[in-house]
């Protein structure tokens, strides 16, 4: 199998290209913003030229607040960037990974949301990703739409590093009490998507670690795992200020997957146990 990755350098990107590899799968890579996917000729030009057999479309502009304020940015990446790509798969005829968010749907729901689920995004973020999704589907025959959430690992920023820094150095975190959603270690996605694109079974599927938690109660664990010593204080939402809305509840049921394959993903304490013992092995050359 030959796989082109979007975001090859980012925090699923590097796990991902590491875990092809070690599959016998030739990998090759872009990233932001050194090739740019919103330029939609050059970038199908680029994908006749690695005729790869899957498409992993990871890149993205993942700043909620960021796109907020920058619409026009969001969309070019988020949509017009994931267009290129699909017409680019549409002609080579190759398969579609596409990663997308919880951020589609609007957290009205008070039981976990299935792929049938109607999306309704609240912010820019969560429409540029869903407009991608629809590009996605109009455009190809042979496509995986992958919805994830509170994605975390070694490669790049993301919420278990932030924590992990800010609570060596602060004695007390406030972190939002009213948003629910799942945590996702990075790595445990691989194998998932390697299946999938194995397989001929093409649509929507959600999937995350199991279980799920508030931001405060997230990093609570977070800080209690590592034998920090940082009080963490639950807020709501409106006391963040942050300038992007989100969901109150975006916890995603991976309904699809576990009926085609049977299986369901580690519960999310037990992944984060993992990753900060990676974290540990990293740092001590183990």
């Amino acid at each position: 199998m030959v796989a082109l990755i979007t975001g090859v350098k980012g925090l699923l990107g590097t796990y991902l290209s590491f875990f092809l590899r070690a599959e016998g799968v030739r990998v090759t890579g872009w990233d932001l913003p050194e090739h740019d996917i919103t330029r939609i000729e050059e970038c199908i030009n680029a994908i006749h030229e690695e005729n790869p057999e899957v498409i992993f479309h990871l890149a993205a502009w993942t700043d909620v607040d960021g796109c907020e304020a920058e619409p026009a940015r969001a969309l070019a990446v988020n949509f017009q960037g994931t267009w290129a790509v699909a017409l680019g798969a549409a002609e080579t005829g190759c398969k579609l990974v596409y990663l997308s968010t919880d951020y589609v749907f609007d957290g009205r729901k008070r039981k976990p949301y299935r792929e049938s689920d109607r999306p309704n995004p609240l912010s820019v973020y969560g429409r540029s990703k869903y407009l991608g999704e629809q590009v996605v589907m109009k455009n190809c025959r042979r496509y995986f739409i992958v919805r994830t959430s509170r994605l975390f690992g070694r490669h790049g920023r993301n919420f278990v590093n932030t924590i992990l820094s800010r609570a060596k150095v602060d004695g007390e975190l406030r972190v939002v009490n009213d948003q629910t959603g799942s945590p996702t270690y990075a790595k445990d996605l691989c194998l998932p998507l390697v299946r999938l694109v194995r397989s001929e079974h093409y649509g929507i599927y959600h999937l995350t670690n199991s279980g799920q938690c508030t931001w405060f109660e997230f990093a609570r664990e977070i800080v209690r795992l590592a034998g920090l010593n940082c009080k963490v204080i639950p807020i709501t939402t409106a006391e963040s200020g942050r300038r992007a809305p989100r969901p109150a509840y975006s916890v995603l049921d991976n309904h699809h997957y576990r009926r085609r394959f049977g299986l369901e993903l580690r519960p999310w304490q037990e992944a984060l146990r993992s990753y900060l013992d990676e974290i540990q092995a990293a740092e001590t050359g183990g």
